[in-house]
This record gives structure tokens, sequence and C-alpha cells, in this order.
């Protein structure tokens, strides 16, 4: 037996919770921005993922047009943080429904510290932060997908491997699962992939 459903027959709960609870684990974009009035935003986001490689562009998608929506399509930049389990508290906290005029480093107890290259401040604490320039937003129903071309990354020495990448168990990124779930770093194994 199955149980089947459509957009025009969704479950009791809707599909988002359907979609959320079965494609999972999902990695999680904690991006931070600055208003045009010049106002520090920092919010988590799980419909996230690498759109393009060459040139880098990193793909985070809004469910509705909230404030990081409104910043990156007044200011046109933005900043991608990885956080860690021990951020994720954090993490959390940083979806709370403040009002655009609130500083949510500041409501986190979070340090923002000066980007490279744009002028959206990254999180100190998270170990990877990668800088973006709004390469296009796609308006998709109720959510926009916001694209951003890579300018710069900023990797902490201390999650970085023998070959100069992050190293997945020390860097432990969470992911978001579905209803209230939060996941730890998965265990992993290595596969070579097939050659022709």
């Amino acid at each position: 037996m199955r149980t089947v459903h459509s957009p025009d027959d969704p479950p009791a709960k809707g599909m988002y919770p359907l979609l959320t609870a079965s494609i999972a684990p999902r990695p999680i974009a904690w991006v931070s921005t600055l208003s045009a009035a010049g106002v520090r935003n920092l919010a988590p986001y799980s419909f996230f993922t690498v759109a393009c490689a060459d040139p880098p562009i990193l793909s985070v998608t809004s469910i509705g047009h909230k404030d990081t929506y409104g910043n990156v399509r007044d200011t046109g930049e933005f900043v991608v943080n990885i956080g860690t389990e021990s951020l994720m508290e954090q993490m959390n906290a940083s979806s709370a429904p403040l009002a655009p005029e609130v500083d949510e480093f500041v409501a986190t107890g979070l340090t923002p510290e000066d980007s490279d290259v744009v002028a959206a401040p990254r999180v100190a604490e998270a170990p990877v932060a990668f800088e973006c320039v709004r390469h296009e937003v796609i308006e998709l129903g109720s959510s926009a997908m916001v694209l951003g071309r890579v300018v710069s990354v900023s990797i902490a020495d201390e999650v970085l491997a023998d070959d100069g990448l992050p190293d997945f168990g020390s860097l432990l990124p969470p992911s978001r699962l579905g209803r209230h779930q939060w996941g730890y770093a998965p265990r992993t194994r290595s596969m070579t992939r097939p050659r022709a």
C-alpha cells in the first residue's frame, strides 16, 4: 500500500511539511545581510544548495518575502555562513520573526565580522563564509530563489584538512529535517567515482 498525494489533494498538514520531512537532511545556509538602512540581519535557510560551479553560484530559496529577500533585493549582497553543531541553538534563534529594525546579531549574541568584499557582515563564529553578490532572483509562486555569485570565501584554519579543503569531521555542519527536527553531522564513508 502507498498513500498518494498531489498539490490538488495534499495531506492534511499541507505540502510544505511533507516536502521537508521527505527531502532530508537539508544543508543550512545561515544568511547574513545588511539592509539599505544599515541594519544587520541573520536567518537560516534549508532550501539551499550549490547551483553552479563555474562561476560559483549558490541557491537559497526564501519561503515568502522576508527581510533577507528584501535586503538582497535592495543591496545586491549577502553572506552564506556555514554553521556547526555547536551553533545550532543560535542558528535556530536567528529564525525568530523579528522586526526589520532589530539587529539579529545582537539578538542572538553572535559576533558580526567585516567581510572581505561585500558590505554584509559574516558570522565570526561560523567557520566558513561565502560572500555573494546577487546573480538573479527568481520568483516561484509564494517563494523566491536567490542566486548569489560567490566573490570570496573565508575558512577558519582549524576546519581545514591537509588538502586545503574543509574537513567534514571538523566542520560538523547541522542540517534540517522534518517537523522541528535538526540533524547532527552524519557518519561518512569514502567512495571513488567510477570511471568510463
